[in-house]
């Protein structure tokens, strides 16, 4: 998706760890796709070592992990109580240097 967005104002990058048996991923893309956002998807069935890398970075082993930029999000249900919350959108804001506050 081609989005247009002025310098310095992109949204920090979402990383989904997935598997290719998983609802709980299929779900996840689908709540993201939902709302227009793309992502990253690391495949954890397919390389060894993504999985060790994810586990290392989220200390759990379970599919999906989430992340908005360096923010470990959780799995979907987690991803699902932050929307639900109306705290989501809020990690999808572009970061901030602290300048302009």
């Amino acid at each position: 998706m081609d989005q247009d967005t002025a310098p310095g104002t992109a949204q920090p990058p979402i990383t989904l760890y997935t598997s290719a048996i998983c609802g709980y991923c299929v779900a996840a893309k689908t709540f993201l796709r939902s709302r227009g956002l793309e992502w990253d998807e690391v495949r954890i069935d397919l390389d060894p070592a993504e999985r060790e890398r994810m586990v290392a970075r989220t200390r759990r082993s379970t599919v999906p992990q989430i992340f908005v930029g360096d923010v470990h999000v959780g799995g979907y249900d987690d991803m699902m109580a932050l929307h639900r919350a109306g705290r989501f959108d809020a990690l999808l804001q572009p970061a901030t240097d602290g300048r302009d506050a």
